[in-house]
């Protein structure tokens, strides 16, 4: 590729590659194409954008024709950078300095925002996982990225591109395309040079070797860095210090000196903060751990119960991502709950392991496992390495399409949603069943809604297609939309309501308040009432039980269905259902009944329970078992189970071991 002309000057310099942050952004031509990295505020080269600003209003002033310079620049980033006021990004939201803007999150830069949707600018949408692949495949050479994220989105091709205002489309160009292969349906997106990469890390030599030790996030830096060396363009550094040559520790080097032009020392403290809000957290940079007692427990409020009913589908050992805004809650709540330890939470830009920080510290975390390049952490959840996720819910259709990309005039962007919910393997969607002035109380183990919001959330089709319920549903994967008076499943219809709050009307407080009617197969089931109750509601010994689906396994050749209740502890409807919902899922397939046998060893139930568990034990037994006995060793429980079984069965045959159990089981049976 064509190299950038100022460059044979600057490998002329005998000064070495440090230089002031207006020596550095003159560089930057008309019309050239700048990537800059960064997460919120963490890892963003501030002192640069700033100085590109100044540059180009001073130019304006001294301009006969009131033109600054540069200006007609194409800007690329993946995460959303900026504070949702001045910072960030925001510094290169003037009308001709920008020609054209591809990003991954459009939240948190409103003046960018105020450019597109006054048709100003040419502007895009795309994944953030994408845009990282895509640096790194500049990088490399190649003619693009091509992945199955995007697949049914607004960015599929067959939705609109990726592109957000009437001046992208009528430009002609585009980013995506579909390409089957083999065939399956793929996004190809094209590759351009880049000519001007930014970056920053926390201490450079002279040679321009860069290293992340203080910062929270190493993100797409070496990436970027790397895709405009190798299109024959510039990389600028900002930096918070300069240590002599040969002085750093080669392994901790992230950026090398061999793909870095220009080193630009951070001129104030605010232009080099570790996060928007942080002047620096060592906690962050794992320089030290915080004790877990640190994380606050939440106030009592929708927010909670809703973070408390999603974090009812963790189990241990997950792999999880919480987003931005309301999942983050779900961290508090596993605190609070005693099971952080026993998941392994991550965040998109690159963290693993830890607890995430929220608000614009958001994308740092205390106590991390590992901290991995963003670009490698888009390979990790893109190929399936997530078990959960938890996202917000903006608003939702009655297909279980999800929107939380564009509303009206306001553009927030996708950011990483779409690789995240397209690609785990569970995806839980939290929010409020409306938004603007909802009031809730709690009351009798659920709620009672005192005003609701004024604005739907469930409509009968979203604006904008971030999450594919279709695509979803045809993959098989398991989704959830967990609000604070219901909760929606995704089937092969369309959203089914699955659960309701004790306190809530059905018809008044969520059919009268969405634009479709759900599908209802059954009546559904109430709410854990331990979600709207002050104490912990105990889900470590929950987690740490045996998962139902292990308990269960089937003879064929002696068409045997065992049964392994052992200390299984029956708290709440919902662990019926799930109950209920296992054994169906092993026994209906198999198209006759069997013979079972059930082990109550060290089992234990909320007395208030009994008659529902029996009843559906009774269900079963009609439905899926030709006979059954059980057996426990104690006595009492013996005493216990026969006693309530007996209301709903003639024999409930409980013995004392599984040897007389199987005995006692009919011939033939």
């Amino acid at each position: 590729m064509s190299q950038h002309p100022m460059l044979a000057s600057l490998r002329g310099s005998d000064t070495g590659k440090v230089m002031s942050a207006r020596q550095a952004v003159q560089l930057i031509r008309d019309g050239d194409t700048l990537a800059t990295a960064g997460f919120v505020g963490i890892g963003f080269a501030e002192n640069i954008a700033v100085a590109i600003e100044a540059l180009f209003l001073d130019s304006r002033k001294t301009d006969r024709q009131g033109l600054g310079r540069p200006r007609n620049l194409t800007l690329v980033y993946a995460a959303g950078q900026g504070d949702g006021k001045e910072r960030g990004l925001n510094h290169l939201g003037h009308d001709g300095l920008l020609k054209r803007v591809i990003g991954g999150h459009w939240g948190l830069v409103p003046k960018l925002q105020r450019l597109a949707v006054a048709n100003r600018i040419e502007a895009w949408n795309l994944p953030q996982g994408v845009i990282c692949h895509l640096f790194r495949d500049i990088a490399a050479g190649k003619p693009g990225t091509l992945t199955r994220v995007g697949l049914g989105t607004f960015v599929d091709p067959r939705h609109g591109g990726g592109k957000l205002n009437k001046r992208t489309v009528d430009s002609g160009v585009d980013l995506v395309r579909l390409m089957p292969v083999d065939g399956k349906d793929y996004l190809f997106y094209r590759a351009f040079p880049i000519n001007v990469g930014i970056v920053r890390g926390t201490t450079a030599d002279p040679d321009g070797n860069i290293t992340m030790e203080k910062e929270a996030l190493t993100l797409e830096a070496q990436a970027i860095a790397m895709a405009a060396h190798n299109s024959g363009g510039i990389v600028i550094a900002q930096v918070e210090r300069i240590a002599e040559r040969h002085t750093l520790n080669s392994r901790q080097v992230k950026i090398p000196g061999v793909v870095v032009d220009c080193v630009v020392v951070a001129e104030k403290p605010e232009y080099h903060m570790q996060t928007f809000v942080e002047t620096y957290n060592p906690a962050y940079s794992g320089e030290i751990r915080v004790p877990m007692s640190a994380i606050p427990a939440m106030a009592m409020d929708e927010r909670k119960i809703i973070a408390r009913r999603a974090a009812m589908e963790l189990s241990a050992n997950d792999v999880v991502n919480l987003g931005i805004g309301m999942p983050e809650g779900i961290a508090s709540v596993a605190a609070e709950e005693q099971i952080i330890d026993l998941i392994t939470l991550t965040a998109e830009p690159g963290v693993i392991g830890g607890v995430p920080a929220g608000g614009l510290s958001f994308g740092a975390a205390t106590n991390t496992q590992a901290i991995v390049d963003q670009p490698s952490q888009f390979d990790f959840y893109d190929g399936g390495g997530l078990d959960l996720a938890f996202l917000g819910l903006a608003q939702a259709d009655r297909e279980g399409n999800l929107n939380v990309s564009k509303f009206g005039p306001r553009l927030a962007g996708a950011g990483g949603f779409i690789n995240i919910s397209q690609n785990a393997k569970k995806v839980v969607f939290v929010g409020t069943f409306s938004a603007g002035g909802l009031k809730i109380a709690l009351a009798a183990g659920g709620i009672r809604i005192l005003a609701d919001g004024q604005a739907r959330k469930f409509v009968h089709e979203v604006e904008h297609r971030s999450f594919s319920g279709p695509v979803a549903a045809k993959d098989g994967k398991t989704v959830l939309y967990i609000t604070e008076r219901c909760v929606f499943r995704l089937c092969a219809d369309g959203l089914e309501l699955i659960e309701i709050a004790r306190g809530v009307d059905l018809q008044r407080d969520i059919l009268d308040r969405m634009d479709f009617v759900p599908i209802m197969r059954q009546a559904p089931a109430l709410m854990d009432e331990r979600i709207f109750a002050s104490p912990p509601m105990g889900l470590r010994p929950q987690m740490l039980e045996i998962p139902i689906a292990d308990r269960l396994s089937y003879d064929a050749r002696q068409n045997l269905f065992f049964v392994n209740f052992d200390a299984l502890s029956v708290r709440s409807a919902q662990d019926i259902e799930r109950i209920r919902q296992a054994v169906e899922w092993r026994l209906a397939p198999i198209g006759h009944q069997v013979a079972a046998i059930v082990n109550y060893d060290r089992f234990s139930i909320t007395p208030e329970l009994i008659d529902d568990y029996t009843g559906m034990v009774k269900s079963l037994m009609e439905r899926y078992y030709s006979a059954v006995t059980r057996y426990t060793s104690s006595t009492f429980l013996r005493a216990k189970l026969g006693e309530a079984f007996r209301k709903q069965v003639a024999d409930p045959n409980i013995f004392a071991t599984r040897r007389q159990a199987q005995q006692n089981l009919p011939d033939g049976a």
